[in-house]
């Protein structure tokens, strides 16, 4: 049909085509609790709690390790969203929720660039402590195995062999002292799977 002046349109638009208000801001609803252990102007290192996921997952849980640094600089007046619409803070390595230790935080695109090409460089080194049963044999070692992860049951399947879909992973560990069939071992991560210590 073709319109002349004059003519009158009537559309339906479904409601899925208009901009939806935006829901609030996860990092909004945290308390801002960061327990930092070392901060510049760049970066910002701090000691994630056995327990506490840095990103949100399924879960939903907003008490993430990135949205409290997040409500930390908000409420320092170090990072305001409005302003920064180009950058958000953002974590340069992560650790599983179970796991305890140091983070690194960009709070700079800039730092964001450095840190991560560092990491990829192996610059950074990644140990970790570890209480095991048994004395491991030998006292040190390098391990290589492959590990296929199963992301719907987050498990993950380790292999000696090579295996469809399974991505190598290696680590040093030595063992720092035994007793009453435990061990202490320290480990050096070569690559950094998830669930590979």
């Amino acid at each position: 049909t073709r319109l002349c002046e004059g003519d009158t349109i009537q559309l339906y638009i479904n409601d899925e085509f208009f901009a939806q208000p935006a829901p609030e801001e996860e990092w909004r609803r945290t308390a801002g609790r960061v327990s930092v252990i070392y901060e510049d102007d760049q970066i910002l290192l701090c000691d994630k709690r056995p327990g506490q996921v840095v990103h949100e997952d399924e879960t939903g849980d907003a008490d993430t390790l990135i949205n409290n640094i997040k409500a930390l600089l908000y409420a320092r007046g170090e990072w305001d969203p409005a302003r920064e619409n180009a950058f958000a803070p953002a974590l340069c390595n992560r650790i599983d929720r179970n796991t305890g230790g140091l983070v690194i935080a960009a709070k700079t695109a800039e730092a964001l660039r450095v840190m991560n090409e560092k990491i990829r460089l192996h610059q950074v080194q990644k140990t970790y402590l570890c209480l095991v049963h048994g004395v491991p044999s030998p006292p040190a070692a390098t391990l290589r195995h492959f590990i296929r992860r199963d992301t719907q049951k987050k498990q993950v399947e380790v292999f000696d062999h090579p295996m469809p879909g399974a991505l190598t992973a290696e680590l040093r560990y030595r063992v720092l002292e035994s007793r009453s069939g435990l061990s202490l071992l320290e480990c050096t991560l070569i690559t950094g799977r998830t669930h590979q210590i």
